[in-house]
């Protein structure tokens, strides 16, 4: 993901003065990728979740942010995962091959919401698309993989042969532990807390406004995340 930033970066600082570089990365239910991969890059000047609704215009508005940040830097780039914005392009239907819901094409309408508010103030912005899609996930195992992936095949079949079923096996306080596949499972999708500390940490490094929705879901569910 940090390899695909950095191009829409230079993508975006080659094209001065409006600039823009949009990335997306992987995410149906959850941005985690977005989010750190933000975090980890210093360079994202919006960061746009499937957890968090996308407000275009206003005072809250990611394009207006967007158009400050090119003014200041004469270049932004966006991160987006590619679950979010159904709030605005609606939630499909259909499904793939694999059984999986068809998402919003939310990073080409992205391109086309920023081109037409530049040109809406008079200027015309150059935006760079970039989809690196399973590129991000797809790179040899070092040492330390081989080594986990090695522990985590061995204690399966320790398991197993100790009479276990309906377990998966993971690292748990730097051990490793069988762990029942319904409590596993108990709470897929995982989704970010848009209450929590690594939204926070995003909005401090990106500048863009917040604009989640306070529900009493969302307090209960900041009461017992553990998100640090």
């Amino acid at each position: 993901a940090q390899t695909a930033i950095r191009a829409a970066k230079v993508e975006a600082s080659c094209n001065l003065p409006n600039g823009v570089g949009i990335v997306k990365l992987m995410g149906r239910s959850s941005g985690f990728i977005a989010a750190h991969a933000t975090l980890g890059s210093g360079d994202v000047d919006l960061c746009l979740i499937p957890e968090v609704p996308i407000v275009l215009d206003g005072p809250n508005g990611c394009l207006p942010h967007l158009w400050r940040r090119v003014k200041k830097n004469g270049y932004a780039v966006i991160v987006v995962a590619e679950g979010a914005g159904e709030e605005l392009l609606g939630e499909s239907t259909e499904t793939d091959a694999s059984g999986n819901k068809k998402l919003p094409q939310i990073g080409e309408f992205m391109k086309k919401a920023v081109n037409d508010y530049f040109r809406k103030q008079g200027e015309e912005a150059t935006v760079k698309y970039i989809d690196p899609s399973y590129m991000i996930r797809s790179v040899p195992a070092n040492a330390t993989d081989t080594l986990y992936c090695m522990q985590l095949g061995q204690n399966a079949v320790h398991g197993c042969f100790a009479g276990y079923t309906g377990f998966s096996v993971g690292l748990c306080n730097n051990k490793m532990c069988l762990l029942p596949i319904p409590e596993l499972v108990a709470t897929s999708p995982r989704q970010m807390n848009p209450m929590g500390r690594t939204w926070e940490r995003i909005l401090a490094v990106t500048r863009q406004p917040n604009t989640r929705k306070i529900t009493r879901k969302s307090m209960a569910r900041t009461k017992s995340s553990s998100d640090a």
